[in-house]
Parts: C-alpha cells; structure tokens; sequence
C-alpha cells in the first residue's frame, strides 16, 4: 500500500452552522494542494495524500510534514495531528496518535489498535467476550467463523484489519468533494456516465476532485478521458478529450467500408511491432491482388527464436483508403495462437504487424 501523510484537525470535524467550516476546509485544501496536488478532502477534520512524490521534491519526509503543519497554521490557525501510515485507515490511527511509521511499520501498528478503531459496537462487544482485544486478534480470526456471526460490513472490517484493504467502507465523505466544488462555484452541469442504476459511488466522486485539482494547477489538457468516435480501425476510433469536456461526435452514421467488425482488441500498439506470418511449408503468408491469403497461417514468429503455432485465424479484412490520392491498401487477420493468446495482425505492403491484442 502507498504511504499517505494524513492530518486531523478535530476543530474542522465538526460543521457549523454559519458555514465557516466549509469554507476554512476549502481553503486549507486549496493550500495542502501547492504541496502536492493529489491531496484530498477524506472527510471535515482529515485530509491526506501521497507522501513518496513530495518527500523526494522537497528533499524527506520531515521536510513535508513541517511545511504541513505550517500550512495549516498559516491558513487556520488551529491544532493539527499529523501521521503516516500505508492506507488510509493506518494512516489516520497514525494521525491520531502523532506517528510517522517507516514503510513495513503499518501492520505490527495497525494489528496493535483496540478493536474499538473499526468503528462497530457490537464487534468490539462480542470480541470482548470472546477474548479479542485487538485488531489483530480479529484478523487472525477465520473468516468463515465471522460470516457465521456477523455480516458483510464485518467481513470487510476485517480485510481491512488484515491489511487488504486500505480503508473502511464509511471513512469517507463522498459529498464534501461535490460540496466544496458548490462552494468554489466549480460545480458545472455537463454530461457523466452514471452507475448501472444510475448512482455515482465515492471513487467518482474522488476522481472528479482530484482531476479538478490538476487540471486547474497543469491545465485543461492535463486530464484526458478516452471517447469513441468514427473510423475503420481500433486505433482511430480511439481519441482523448479533455477531462470535463463536451465528447467528441461519433460518427457512426458516416459510411466505413472496410470496417473491422467488433469484437475489438481490448490494447492496440502506439508503436506497432513487425512480426512473421509463415504457412504450413515455412513460407510467408503474403496477401494477393484479389485480397485473400496465399496459404493458411501456421505460424507466428517475433523472432528468430521466438515462434508460435496459429491454431485459428479469421480474415482477411481488406482496407484500400483514398484510392483517387494515396493508394494505401491494408488487411487485417484476427489469430489465435496454440498459447492461448489472440492477437489482430495488420498487412501492408508485403509485411506484417502486431496492431491489436485481445484479453
């Protein structure tokens, strides 16, 4: 897990009514931003971010924890409990108590906790009665014997007691994100997709404050979202907009002959790689006048040495683009090969490429 610096300012915990709060929270993140960009607002009252990019720009960890505090003083003027810990979870308990843990220290402190940290009543109740103090104790239990006995929420309580997951569940505010860009004013309508019902989880929420922050430090084109849009091949129907920005039309209305149909490789290669397609003989499979194979594919080679059988193959696709300007004729060939790999192959002027990788 990635260490995180975390700060708890317990005065900022709590709301008040005349909206003082928000608004220092927004300014203390604006200004938590300057040190590293990805600093979040977890909840009122905790902030964190990554600490391995900072430490190494402004020369060690002590550095950033003492500009933190500093900052914070600057800004609001009030207490602030610093830590770090790997995950959030850690790395707030380490807030809390005022520890730094070196990486490896988070789990012998984290197992260290009172059981009372995973913020369920009844667990620690019923741990108590059976001996269980800690959480590590709770981690060493089975995890069938805690499905037996509690619910869902339990069983993730325990991953993350164990270290597999980095946070709870409700350690988050996935409002405060949305609230802040309302108060910034940065709070624009545009389109987003939404969940399978129609709900927006914490992660978008995260993903859109984050992207914000950057894109307002590194500009509008610092953040890219990929979009589909019209094209023949998988490598043009991909394109990259600005994150926030209107998607590019799709053109599917527009005529595509020779279109390679779906399913598309799930990667296609920036820098295509040449490649060998051989028959059963030994000899290369090159595309005639009429667009059709010479022989049926036997063989991929990458190299000298490095040869895979086809077992399967589909294709050819011919291409032939701006026949009255450039006369660019292409094919495509979808294989499968004895390893279990599929890949697409593009031919052009007597020589094969890797273009496409399928999962």
């Amino acid at each position: 897990m990635e260490r995180l610096l975390a700060l708890w300012i317990e005065s900022l915990s709590v709301e008040r009514p005349d909206g003082s709060t928000l608004r220092v929270t927004q300014s203390l993140l604006d200004a938590l931003t300057l040190l590293c960009p990805f600093t979040e607002a977890v909840r009122l009252g905790l902030f964190a971010f990554p600490l391995r990019a900072p430490s190494r720009f402004f020369g060690g960890d002590d550095v950033v924890l003492t500009m933190a505090r500093r900052c914070v003083q600057q800004v609001a003027d009030v207490e602030v409990l610093l830590g770090v810990g790997e995950g959030l979870f850690t790395a707030e308990l380490a807030a809390r108590h005022e520890v730094v843990l070196a990486a490896g220290e988070s789990t012998q402190f984290r197992r260290a906790q009172p059981l009372e940290v995973l913020g369920r009543r009844d667990l620690t109740t019923t741990g108590h009665r059976l001996g269980l103090h800690t959480v590590g104790a709770f981690a060493d239990l089975d995890t069938a014997r805690v499905g037996e006995r509690f619910d869902r929420d339990a069983l993730i309580r325990q991953r993350v007691a164990r270290g597999e997951l980095s946070e709870l569940e409700d350690q988050r505010d996935p409002r405060l994100g949305r609230r802040l860009a309302q108060l910034r004013g940065e709070d624009d309508d545009f389109d987003e997709q939404l969940g399978f019902f129609g709900q927006r989880g914490a992660g978008d929420l995260r993903a859109d404050a984050a992207a914000l922050r950057v894109r307002q430090r590194l500009g509008a084109e610092a953040v890219v979202v990929a979009s589909l849009r019209g094209g023949r091949t998988p490598d043009e129907r991909g394109a990259l907009v600005p994150w926030g920005a209107p998607a590019p039309p799709r053109l599917e209305v527009a005529p595509w002959p020779g279109r390679l149909a779906a399913p598309s490789p799930a990667t296609s290669l920036a820098q295509p790689l040449e490649v060998q397609l051989r028959d059963a003989l030994g000899a290369p499979v090159v595309l005639n006048t009429r667009g059709l194979l010479s022989a049926p594919p036997a063989t991929l080679a990458f190299s000298t040495t490095l040869r895979r059988e086809v077992t399967w193959f589909a294709g050819p696709w011919p291409l032939v683009e701006r026949w009255w300007a450039l006369h660019r004729r292409r094919a495509h060939v979808q294989v499968v090969l004895s390893s279990g790999e599929a890949f697409l192959l593009s031919c052009e002027e007597r020589r094969w490429w890797l273009v496409g990788i399928y999962d």
